[in-house]
């Protein structure tokens, strides 16, 4: 539905994409924490985990943002009838 002229099915799609995308990079993220840890390097595997917890808030951030489509959506009070 659009409302205000914001096509809202679309926005919800691509704040899913982005989503998915920083799972993704989350994934890549926890491997190069492993490989880091396993090779000793200390300092760096704790900056990859600082990285990943950041990358958690973010997803955590897209989710609120997938809620407030959710209700900015259902506040329009704007009925779409296929005729």
């Amino acid at each position: 539905m659009c409302a205000n002229g914001v096509n809202t099915q679309q926005l919800k799609d691509t704040v899913n994409q982005i989503d998915e995308t920083v799972a993704l990079t989350r994934r890549w993220t926890h491997r190069m924490y492993h490989l880091a840890s396993d090779g000793q390097m200390e300092r760096t595997a704790m900056q990859l985990q600082k990285i990943q917890m950041e990358l958690d808030n973010v997803r955590e951030m897209l989710t609120e943002a997938q809620d407030a489509i959710e209700r900015d959506d259902a506040d329009t009070g704007v009925t779409v009838t296929a005729v």
